[in-house]
């Protein structure tokens, strides 16, 4: 089986390859065993196949690569994911420009029965961080089975691997890059929880240095992995984008966080709603039922953003939620309130957790 593993890791190696054309090296070559022997010539005639991939130089040299990957996932407990087993996600099998083999370190289900991908900018926001924290805080009170998948990337990404961490839910890296490092080192310890706590997947071998194009191509797996991606905060031309972009070509469902038409920070997020690009999502009511996701009836709690307000405060809510934020002198001539009347309504919203106070009399959310 060991030599097999070899046989599937050199394949994977070989520049052009992807799961379409493996799946018809498969069906035209009797074995793995005979496309690494037989000559290029009669390669040819079997696969129709021409061009670099079959030269025989280029499959010994794979081949070779692929021995010294076989030590690599050896010591370091690394499980590849052929695309014609069982364990490989089925979810990705749908995807045409799906990798053939993945290398994944780690205990969840990558064919959990509800997995969720939820990305953003690098530069998040408390507004995204803490919708973040109540979002997958909900989803794992209704589905603890729920899987949660992200990029290990600054702002949103290691935001939605620790809150489900947090909250006892298996939580999967995709990495862009081989699995005998992590980037960013910051992550590392988040990583390491991961293993036991979900798991790191990547499609590189273990020591392919990370590349810019390698995160481009990292998003596609992080959307073709999930039912649904969710975008929790994006530039007006953020990464996050491009996943959402991926997603809908997978034909997954997109989701967008809606925020501050003067936040940079959710100008992508709002593009993307108005052009019907993703639907909007507020709450994890909001993607349980356009999911049609059955959630305990027990379990379910009526939560949005944030808790139940009074009238006033919905309206001070609301103002910080357009404004970014807010200095109190200037919000009592905005909103036409009293000085003490006012500061009540902020010291009440402040103790629900809505919004936080800064120096220099500035509120936001």
């Amino acid at each position: 089986m060991e030599q097999e593993v070899i046989y599937r890791i050199a394949l994977s190696r070989l520049k052009g390859i992807n799961k379409a054309l493996a799946q018809h090296i498969h069906e035209t070559v009797e074995s793995l065993e005979t496309f690494f022997e037989l000559p290029e010539s009669q390669l040819q005639k079997i696969t129709g196949i021409k061009g670099r991939i079959l030269h025989e130089d280029n499959r010994q040299t794979a081949l070779q690569e692929a021995r010294k990957e076989m030590e690599f996932i050896r010591k370091g407990n690394i499980e590849p994911l052929y695309f014609t087993e069982p364990n490989y996600p089925q979810r990705l099998l749908d995807c045409i420009d799906a990798p053939p083999l993945l290398y994944y370190r780690g205990n969840a289900d990558l064919n959990s029965s509800k997995i969720i991908s939820i990305v953003g900018t690098r530069r998040a926001t408390e507004y995204g961080k803490d919708f973040c924290e109540t979002l997958i805080r909900d989803l794992s009170e209704y589905f603890p089975q729920l899987v949660i998948v992200s990029g290990l990337a600054y702002g949103i990404d290691i935001c939605a691997h620790r809150c489900a961490l947090r909250h006892g839910l298996n939580t999967i890296a995709v990495l862009a890059h081989g699995l005998d490092h992590i980037y960013p080192a910051n992550h590392r310890s988040t990583a390491v929880e991961m293993v036991s706590h979900g798991g790191l997947l990547t499609e590189y071998t273990g020591y392919h240095r990370m590349h810019p194009a390698f995160f481009v191509a990292r998003n596609r797996i992080v959307a073709g992995l999930a039912d649904a991606v969710i975008i929790v905060e994006s530039r007006e031309k953020g990464g996050a984008l491009i996943t959402a972009g991926i997603a809908e070509s997978y034909h997954r469902d997109v989701f967008a966080l809606p925020g501050s038409i003067q936040s940079e920070s959710s100008a992508g997020c709002n593009h993307l709603i108005r052009r019907n690009r993703a639907a909007l999502i507020t709450s994890a009511d909001d993607l349980v039922e356009a999911m049609c996701w059955n959630a305990p009836q027990k379990q379910i709690v009526q939560r949005s953003l944030f808790p139940e307000l009074t009238n006033e405060e919905q309206i001070v809510t609301n103002y910080l939620t357009q404004k970014g934020e807010g200095q109190i002198n200037r919000m009592t001539v905005d909103l036409n309130q009293p000085l003490s009347q006012l500061l009540s309504i902020l010291v009440e919203l402040e103790f629900k957790g809505v919004v936080k106070a800064l120096p220099g009399g500035i509120y936001k959310l």
